[in-house]
C-alpha cells in the first residue's frame, strides 16, 4: 500500500522510485469522479477508467479512494470507482470487477483483496488488450499469467523493507532486547507475510519471537489474541501487528491489562486514529504508507497508459516511520508525506 535515520531526519523515508482524508461513498458502493484540467480544458480525452479497491470499511482503503478522486479531479479523467462491501469480500469484489471487465473502459485500476481473487475479470480485461494496474497488493504473478494478462505496473510498498524499518525500531524502543510478539493479517496473506518477514530481519539479535499470530486484519480479533499472548507470556516487551487496525485493537488490550507504556506496540499503515494513539501513548510507532499516493499514482499510471506512454514495470511508494517526536508533523502533512518523493507517473504525463 518503500515505501536508520536521527530523529530529525525519520519522518521520511522515501523508496528511491516514489498509503488519511475521508471516502465520499459507503462501503461496498462505488463513485465517479471527473474534472477539468488547471487550464479549465478537460484532460479526460483518452477514455474512462475503472478502479477496483478493497472495503471501504478500513480507512486505508477510503484514503486510497480519496486520492484516485482527486487525480481524477486535477486532471478531468471519467473514473468510476467501486469497492469491496469489506476487506475480506473476495467473491465481491470479483464479481464487481467482472461486471466492469465487460464495459468500454479504457484502463482498469485493481487492488485485489487476495492474489486470485480478481483472475477472472483481469482475463477478461487482457482479452480486450486493455491496460491493468495493480496498486497495493499484487496481483499473483503465476495468476497474472494464466489468464493471459500483463500488468502494465504495480504500485505499492515494499512491504519487506516496511517490515524491516519496524524491527530496527523495536530495536530503538527495547536497547536492552526482550520477547515481543507478532499478529499477522489474514493466515497465507503475501502482503501480511512480507511485513512479518521484514520485522524478522530488521529487529536485533537481543529481540526474541516467542509467538506469530494471524488476526484477520481486524481489531477485535487482534485484541483477543493479545490478550491471550500476554496471558501466555507475562514478560513480554513488545508487539508488532502488520496493520494500524490490529495494531489499536492490540494497544486496548495492553490498556486492559494495566501495562500501556510497558509493551511497546508498532503497526504499518499510517492512518489517522494510529497517528492520534502514538499521541496518547498507546502506540509507539507506525511505518507509514501513503494510500492517498498510491490511489493516484494508479490514476496517473492509467492515464499515461492510455496516452501510449511506457510505463515503469514496478514503482515503490513512500513510507515514514513515525514516533512521538514527528506525529504533529505526519499529522499536518497528512495525506501525503511531509516532504517531496519521486513519482515517475507525472512525469510521464508532462
Amino acid at each position: 500500500m518503500a515505501r536508520a535515520r536521527t530523529a530529525a531526519r525519520q519522518l521520511v523515508l522515501v523508496a528511491t522510485v516514489g498509503g488519511l482524508g475521508l471516502a465520499l461513498t459507503a462501503c461496498g458502493g462505488s463513485s465517479t469522479a471527473s474534472g477539468s484540467g488547471s487550464d479549465g480544458s478537460s484532460a479526460a480525452t483518452t477514455g474512462k477508467v475503472a478502479a477496483v479497491i478493497k472495503g471501504l470499511d478500513n480507512p486505508f482503503f477510503q484514503t486510497m479512494e480519496k486520492g484516485i478522486q482527486d487525480q481524477a479531479s486535477a486532471d478531468g479523467t471519467d473514473v468510476t470507482i467501486q469497492a469491496a462491501a469489506a476487506i475480506t469480500d473476495t467473491s465481491g469484489q470479483a464479481d464487481k470487477l467482472t461486471g466492469l471487465a465487460g464495459q468500454d473502459y479504457k484502463c482498469f485500476v485493481v487492488n485485489p483483496i487476495s492474489g486470485t481473487n480478481l483472475v477472472q475479470g483481469i482475463a477478461q480485461i487482457a482479452a480486450k488488450d486493455v491496460p491493468i494496474v495493480n496498486i497495493d497488493s499484487p496481483v499473483e504473478a503465476d495468476a497474472a499469467k494464466a489468464a493471459g494478462a500483463k500488468i502494465a505496473t504495480y504500485i505499492g510498498t515494499d512491504n519487506n523493507a516496511a517490515g524491516q524499518l519496524a524491527g530496527k525500531q523495536m530495536g530503538t524502543l527495547l536497547p536492552d532486547g526482550g520477547a515481543v510478539a507478532l499478529v499477522g493479517g489474514i493466515s497465507g496473506d503475501v502482503t501480511s507475510g512480507a511485513r512479518l518477514d521484514g520485522f524478522t530481519a530488521g529487529k536485533p539479535a537481543n529481540v526474541s519471537i516467542v509467538q506469530t499470530v494471524a488476526a484477520d486484519w481486524d481489531r477485535q480479533t487482534a485484541l483477543t489474541k493479545a490478550t491471550d499472548i500476554m496471558r501466555a507470556n507475562p514478560d513480554l516487551k513488545g508487539f508488532f501487528a502488520a496493520n494500524d487496525d490490529m495494531g489499536l485493537g492490540i494497544a486496548r488490550a495492553i490498556a486492559h491489562a494495566g501495562k500501556t507504556g510497558q509493551i511497546k506496540v508498532i503497526s504499518v499503515d499510517g492512518n489517522k486514529d494510529a497517528f492520534e494513539a502514538i499521541k496518547s501513548g498507546g502506540i509507539d510507532a507506525v511505518v507509514a504508507q501513503f494510500p492517498y499516493v498510491v490511489g493516484k499514482m494508479g490514476l496517473e499510471a492509467c492515464e499515461a497508459a492510455m496516452k501510449g506512454k511506457t510505463l515503469p514495470e514496478k514503482v515503490d511508494a513512500p513510507v515514514q516511520v513515525v514516533t512521538k517526536d514527528t506525529v504533529d508533523a505526519a499529522l499536518s502533512a497528512a495525506p501525503k508525506p511531509g516532504e517531496a518523493y519521486d513519482d515517475p507517473f507525472a512525469e510521464l504525463l508532462k
